[in-house]
């Protein structure tokens, strides 16, 4: 599985299906084997930051750089466990824990104001002004009983996520 060159075997499909909780058929990751090595341009395992950014959905997502902060370096298990917090049948908690890591900029287990500015401010972009968008951020905080000095960890997202019914989705094509 090192090499993008060889197939996948049986046993290589069942392990990335274990290493994924299930969240995708065999046959989903069959395909997506064939497109990891069609981004793995160097044929050496493992796909990089520029090799992400040939993919034009992935390239124009307003949260394109902190995605790549993830996925730089990836071999193909890890690629689709990535992938695996879009799969419809991944649990809310997991697509909870991905969004705190999203947030989670520094990795250090605690979600700060600023970080949660940082990404509102991705993907509002200069539709709303600087105050605007700390006025939004700081009522929603407090309306689930946070202030903005608050730092937020892996819990307190689950809390805050946790009874929404979140859409966080893709279809992988089968052949």
């Amino acid at each position: 599985m090192g090499n993008t060159s060889s197939m996948l075997t049986q046993y290589d499909i069942e392990e990335v299906q274990e290493h994924c909780n299930n969240a995708f058929s065999q046959q989903e990751i069959v395909s997506l084997y064939q497109r990891f090595c069609q981004l793995d341009r160097n044929g050496g395992g493992f796909i990089s930051a520029e090799e992400i950014m040939t993919v034009p959905e992935f390239a124009v997502n307003p949260l394109s750089q902190r995605l790549l902060r993830m996925l730089d370096g990836l071999n193909f298990k890890e690629f689709v466990a990535f992938l695996s917090a879009f799969s419809s049948r991944t649990s809310l908690q997991q697509k909870v824990e991905f969004i705190f890591k999203v947030y989670d900029s520094d990795g250090n287990g605690k979600v700060t104001f600023n970080d949660m500015l940082d990404i509102l401010r991705d993907l509002t972009g200069q539709f709303i002004s600087e105050q605007q968008r700390e006025k939004v951020l700081t009522h929603v905080l407090e309306e689930a009983g946070y202030t903005k000095d608050s730092l937020l960890v892996q819990a307190d997202f689950v809390k805050l996520l946790g009874n929404s019914s979140m859409k966080m989705e893709v279809e992988v094509p089968v052949d």
